[in-house]
């Protein structure tokens, strides 16, 4: 049994620091502390296979830009056999202030493209996400696309692996626990130290 976890972002240098790109930052760290770099080129993602506590996981920062992330989404869960029950997907959410994260399950795409075009190539919304938050722009006049596309501010980006650190609980509370123990002990806002 094989678990698939999906950061959702955009490919290239100039987006790396966006916070559209939280879904990568995530995976990059996850792999980091697991020291378990080193990513290979298929289905249009890059990708990296592993275990943990025996389980089978494969990760995966679809190569299409944010919006066709499905179609690298797809093409995995039915190369790799994935269960529907056994795909997390992992990206931006700017209903949630940052700091915060939600699991949860078939819900709809709430407005973020990368998502809506996943439950579209699939055929439903049967899966897993974890919603990471951004917060919204302060000024109304500020455009979404703009606020999500833009860096993190200074006094975030210095609590950024503080978040990290507990994104990465969480996903692996996922795999090793399940989704109703995850969402139960994640759910919520990150309790952050001075930096």
């Amino acid at each position: 049994m094989m678990y698939l976890i999906v950061g959702l972002g955009n490919p290239g240098a100039k987006h790396a620091t966006n916070r559209h790109n939280i879904g990568f930052m995530a995976c990059d760290y996850w792999l980091k502390s697991l020291n378990s770099e080193g990513l290979r080129s298929e289905h249009k993602a890059l990708t990296k296979k592993f275990k943990i506590a025996g389980q089978e996981i494969i990760l995966a920062k679809p190569q299409t830009f944010m919006n066709n992330s499905g179609e690298s989404v797809v093409a995995l869960m039915s190369f790799y056999k994935i269960a529907k029950e056994n795909l997390l997907v992992i990206h931006d959410d700017i209903d949630l202030a940052f700091g915060s994260m939600k699991i949860q399950h078939n819900r709809g795409a709430g407005g973020q493209n990368g998502v809506k075009n996943i439950s579209e190539l699939l055929g439903h919304n049967e899966y897993a996400r974890l919603k990471l938050g951004v917060g919204r722009p302060a000024h109304p006049d500020f455009t979404i696309s703009d606020y999500v596309l833009g860096d993190f501010p200074k006094e975030e980006a210095v609590l950024l692996n503080q978040y990290l650190v507990k994104v990465c609980d969480a996903i692996e509370s996922f795999i090793l626990e399940g989704l109703h123990k995850a969402s139960t002990k994640y759910n919520g806002a990150v309790k952050f130290s001075a930096p």
